[in-house]
């Protein structure tokens, strides 16, 4: 009783990951996978995983999520988050924030300390005054790099769409020795969007969704996209309907781009501890760890496997 092996699986975010940051992005899901894993093993909740893992990567300015987010039309950093938790459906999350390094641990605490759902702009903001978080200049979570595409975008011949295509919403999904499921995902959004602007992250059952009754997902990639088609429980529903996680994913992937041409990536747990990591677009960074095992990838097809303790020797090493 109680003894699930417990599961963690995570993502980068889907897209094109440019050659010279295909080495950390790999290396930054590695290291939140196992961090994540890392709570799994001593009994920790799936919750406090996923949390955790999503921390990790919030902090790597690799993806677009706290430190290293895109910047808006005004080249200012507004973030998205949101965490659940599958065993009675609660969940937290925020919505354009500014001046915090991890929006992940507000939608948690959204969760845990008030009654509401979503807290936005200013009033998460106060919220988390209220909550003791310290602020964080924005200028500090911005990377020369998110800068740079930032003035690349504003010029009159820029098409941003193209840029677009490197994404790296990140995300996690665990199921712990309890059984229990959760999910997590945090963005800095689109490049250049225009101010407020809110995509799938923040919004329950597109940007995440977990559930006891069948598992956990995480999404990335268009997020327009995937509000329209409610995709994370999309999944859900399909796995209700008896599919594998793959094969749910997949077939949620396929609708979204054939009824309204939206790419993207996804990771997935179900409640019996298999898991997916899928996507339509060219690449997704991910990595998972069950029975001690790490998996993980970029390319379509791709995937490396070492032990937990080898890959924890090289991380400590440093890749």
């Amino acid at each position: 009783f109680g003894r699930m092996k417990p599961v963690i699986v995570v993502h980068g975010g889907a897209g094109r990951i440019f050659k010279e940051r295909e080495e950390g992005s790999r290396a930054g899901v590695v290291r939140a996978a196992l961090q994540g894993y890392g709570i799994l093993k001593q009994r920790g909740s799936a919750l406090d995983a996923v949390e955790e893992a999503v921390r990790s990567m919030e902090d790597d300015p690799h993806f677009n999520a706290g430190y290293g987010s895109v910047l808006n039309e005004k080249g200012e950093v507004e973030m998205d988050a949101i965490i659940m938790d599958g065993k009675n459906l609660d969940s937290g999350a925020v919505s354009a924030v500014k001046c915090i390094a991890n929006p992940i641990k507000l939608a948690r605490l959204v969760m845990e300390k008030t009654k509401h759902m979503l807290l936005t702009g200013c009033g998460a903001h106060l919220f988390a005054q209220a909550m003791g978080i310290p602020d964080t200049p924005g200028e500090t979570l911005i990377t020369e790099r998110s800068r740079e595409r930032w003035k690349k975008n504003l010029e009159p011949d820029s098409n941003p769409e193209e840029f677009q295509k490197d994404l790296g919403t990140v995300g996690a999904v665990a199921i712990d020795s309890e059984g229990n499921v959760a999910c997590a995902t945090s963005t800095g959004g689109l490049s250049n969007k225009l101010m407020g602007r809110v995509g799938d992250t923040a919004c329950i059952g597109s940007g995440g969704y977990a559930d006891n009754c069948s598992g956990a997902t995480s999404t990335t990639g268009h997020g327009e996209s995937i509000m329209k088609v409610v995709l994370a429980r999309l999944i859900l529903y399909h796995m209700e309907q008896g599919m594998s996680p793959e094969m749910a994913a997949d077939t949620a992937l396929d609708y979204m781009k054939t009824r309204v041409g939206g790419l993207g990536g996804v990771i997935v747990v179900n409640n019996s501890g298999e898991w997916a990591a899928r996507f339509s677009t060219k690449q997704m960074s991910w990595a998972t760890v069950k029975d001690d095992q790490l998996h993980y990838g970029i390319y379509a097809g791709e995937r490396h496997t070492k032990s937990v303790d080898e890959a924890l020797t090289s991380e400590s090493e440093g890749f």
